[in-house]
């Protein structure tokens, strides 16, 4: 059995294996591994034949899979196996435990407990797995970026790293676009300035320069760019959930202890260089200090989401608030 994270380097050649299970969440990372499968399929010319669970018909596996007048390869791709009918489960199923000549097998599973028969059938049978894990946390998302640079031959800095996870790391699809379009438009090394120049406009980046500028005690800066926020459009939630991460993030930090910046990044959930920005920062700050920060931003968050009146001015008033908590001994 092969195992691939999100890639089917395993699959360099045209032909598509005999049997392929693309599984797990990550819808981007189960479309990259689809299209190579097909690519391969095109380049081979075999015949290929896609089976949705939401429409599908008992017995269609079957009928695809016989053999053919004209002769030919054939590849059955059977998509969303995690929505699957009983009947489907059962025809892919015996699809794999007798499989037909000249046939290949193409499951995508997106994760949870339905389809797992079919899962373990197929690694049984020495299927070429192909892993799309969620790419949720900012170590993920760091990770996901170094791997999209590094394949197209490119080099990009921490700091552009961090830069581009800020402004447009909400969503995967949208982060792995914005990764091609640096590498399509720019030469040389990509760092902030450059991520800036194309993404430093995104809501995202906007609510994390009012919190950088808020924890670092920043007071005028951070009202500065939280009214110039609010006057191009940007909602207050998404600032102070921000901000609230951040000082989520210096406790963390402060209370984890030593250790390599890789090392911490792994038990607690975060990028290396959040830890190392985390670092810069907390030592500025007491527990106290940090405790009082916290609340405020609790208070807003709940007045921006309905709980007050004013949602600007219950965002500046936490600012103002946080800013005069950084010197707190």
């Amino acid at each position: 059995m092969s195992v691939a994270r999100g890639k089917v380097d395993v699959m360099s050649t045209a032909a598509v294996p005999p049997l392929v299970l693309i599984s797990g969440p990550e819808e981007v990372l189960a479309e990259r591994a689809l299209a190579t499968v097909l690519s391969g399929a095109k380049v081979a010319d075999v015949e290929v034949i896609t089976l949705e669970a939401a429409t599908y018909e008992p017995g269609s596996i079957q009928v695809h899979a016989s053999p053919s007048l004209f002769g030919g390869d054939t590849c059955i791709v059977v998509r969303d196996v995690h929505e699957a009918t009983d009947e489907l489960q059962l025809d892919v199923l015996g699809l794999v435990a007798a499989p037909a000549p000249d046939v290949s097998l193409v499951v995508v599973h997106g994760g949870g407990p339905r389809g797992r028969r079919i899962i373990d059938a197929m690694k049984k049978a020495g299927a070429t797995v192909v892993e799309c894990p969620a790419i949720k946390s900012d170590r993920d998302k760091t990770d996901f970026v170094q791997r999209e640079f590094a394949a197209a031959r490119r080099k990009i800095t921490g700091e552009g790293v961090r830069a581009l996870i800020e402004a447009v790391g909400k969503d995967l699809r949208e982060l792995a676009s914005a990764c091609a379009q640096l590498v399509a438009d720019t030469e040389g090394t990509i760092d902030d300035a450059v991520v800036d120049t194309y993404h430093g406009g995104k809501v995202e980046a906007t609510g994390f320069r009012v919190a950088d500028a808020t924890v670092a005690g920043q007071t005028g800066e951070a009202l500065r760019l939280l009214r110039h926020a609010i006057a191009s459009g940007v909602d207050p939630v998404p600032i102070v959930a921000v901000l609230a991460s951040q000082l989520r993030q210096l406790i963390k930090v402060g209370s984890a202890g030593r250790g390599s910046s890789a090392q911490l990044a792994k038990s607690l959930g975060m990028a290396p260089w959040q830890i190392d920005k985390a670092r810069r920062t907390v030592g500025h700050w007491s527990g106290d200090g940090l405790g009082v920060a916290l609340q405020a931003v609790a208070a807003a968050d709940f007045e921006v989401k309905g709980g007050g009146r004013d949602p600007v001015y219950a965002v500046e008033r936490a600012i103002l608030t946080v800013t005069r908590a950084r010197g707190i001994r």
